[in-house]
């Protein structure tokens, strides 16, 4: 009787998508690896597939500003519902989540981070060794946070897209990003520890020039068993240990899916307070599964407040036809994009579910207008009659699939199509090929605490598309131990 109850129950289970059907089809997977099926349907095993500096150094560690697992709930208000939807836990009458609210003001401050996030088509083409990026990361106003996205980072070619992952490029931008954020300098004081008794060094002594810089305001202590660890650092010379270089930044995440390709830098003193990072990736392109076009999107926790960041590249081309399609791939993502599906805490879920939120990428929304109508605009610097005809703004403004959204002014030439190596726009020489100019690179952000601090391009030549970043000012919540013990004293 049980077996035929389980076998009725898997009767009335609705059919299988045709994702899942194709990963379980013996025929598919006879001809091409397991590796490849995957990558064609974009499945990956699991939100944690990503890589990151290794943790050897990078201790966390609970400081004067320890992170909790309070259970967040979304403050993104809903409008047709009486209740927060946090399943597993269930759903809370709003009544209820104004008394959590007014409880966390109890213990919670607030502080803001400087956040830059960046974005970059390069085209296929890969960097010299040497490229000096600091013109598009804005190197001389130092962040907390650096968010750096690349669309195609490798040719889009039949081989790239339906073949294994092409990933050679990315130790290369990674070294020029590492390179370029460790140069960053920002306001240090020298940390000076001493021990007493000192004990014999077994090591030879660094240049003086080399010392550890400790950011002001933090232990010494803290950030050199940070980063070395308590075990190591009971066999080891305190006075030596401070002579050891050691990373501004580190590497939190790093995730490429076919051309899009995603990384996340934090400075080492804010490490230990990020954690529940999660990746999700929708494909949207060919056969509206394969990530030749599609979006990598992080959720993590920065202190007690959750950050989304997504980095897209979506449909090209300059027909209404497109305009439409890049519409539904919006879409598609926010259905599709999935953190913590199978954690039992309340961790955000969908894009939506997260209160500090960016999306950024090469958005490919284009400009209505006649090739020579939107030369003319450029030739002038008209830039808000220019966005009068563009498509991206229309967006913002008729509240569509991005209401809600905000977005920097537009104060800086379109940023495609040029010319190789060129400041020239494709098609002043030749109508052959000619595109027409457009914002197709951008920036948005959702929700409160978000303040813009500058929006502007980069005039890097290595590819059609040039560089763009936005800065912000973003408020987090940080649990204070102090207000903590107050409210249970």
């Amino acid at each position: 009787m049980i077996l035929l109850d389980h076998q009725r129950s898997r009767n009335r289970s609705p059919e299988r998508s045709w994702v899942e059907k194709c990963l379980g089809c013996t025929c598919l997977q006879l001809f091409w690896p397991r590796v490849v099926v995957r990558k064609w349907l974009n499945i990956s095993a699991n939100s944690s597939d990503y890589s990151a500096d290794s943790d050897d150094s990078i201790h966390d560690s609970v400081g004067p500003e320890a992170s909790c697992y309070w259970p967040n709930e979304s403050r993104l208000e809903d409008k047709n519902e009486d209740y927060v939807q946090s399943d597993p836990n269930g759903a809370f009458p709003r009544s209820r989540r104004r008394k959590s609210e007014t409880f966390r003001a109890q213990y919670i401050d607030t502080k803001e981070l400087r956040v830059s996030v960046n974005t970059w088509n390069v085209g296929g083409e890969l960097p010299p060794e040497d490229l000096n990026i600091n013109d598009w990361i804005n190197t001389d106003y130092p962040s907390d946070i650096y968010v750096i996205g690349f669309q195609e980072i490798i040719p889009l070619n039949a081989g790239n897209i339906l073949g294994s992952e092409d990933n050679s490029p990315i130790p290369i931008w990674e070294n020029i990003i590492r390179e370029t954020l460790n140069k960053i300098k920002p306001i240090k004081t020298k940390c000076k520890c001493y021990s007493d008794p000192s004990s014999p060094s077994r090591f030879k002594p660094y240049d003086t020039e080399d010392e550890v810089m400790i950011e002001s305001g933090h232990e010494c202590e803290d950030e050199i068993v940070n980063h070395i660890g308590k075990n190591r650092l009971e066999k080891l010379d305190l006075d030596s240990i401070m002579h050891q270089k050691i990373s501004k930044y580190v590497r939190i995440v790093s995730k490429q899916m076919v051309g899009v390709f995603v990384t996340i830098w934090v400075s080492r003193s804010l490490k230990k307070h990020i954690k529940n990072v999660h990746v999700s990736t929708v494909g949207v392109g060919a056969m509206g599964y394969i990530g030749n076009k599609g979006s990598i999107s992080v959720s993590m926790s920065i202190y007690e407040t959750n950050f989304c960041f997504i980095c897209t590249h979506l449909t090209s081309g300059e027909r209404e036809v497109d305009a439409i399609k890049r519409n539904a791939d919006v879409d598609e993502i926010h259905k599709r994009t999935n953190f913590n599906s199978m954690l039992k805490i309340a961790l955000p879920k969908s894009i939506k579910d997260h209160e500090r939120i960016i999306w950024f990428g090469d958005l490919n929304y284009r400009i209505n207008l006649s090739y020579e109508e939107t030369r003319d605009l450029i030739f002038k610097n008209d830039w808000p009659k220019l966005l009068e005809s563009d498509q991206l703004t229309w967006e913002l403004k008729k509240g569509g699939v991005f209401d809600g959204w905000k977005e920097g002014t537009l104060n800086f030439p379109p940023t495609y199509k040029y010319e190789q190596n060129s400041d020239k726009y494709n098609g002043e020489d030749s109508i052959v090929g000619r595109r027409n100019p457009a914002w197709c690179d951008r920036v948005l952000s959702f929700g409160k605490g978000i303040r813009q601090e500058s929006y502007k391009r980069g005039e890097i030549r290595l590819s059609d598309h040039r560089p763009v970043s936005a800065s912000y000012m973003i408020e987090v919540e940080v649990l204070s131990l102090r207000k903590l013990q107050n409210v249970f004293a």
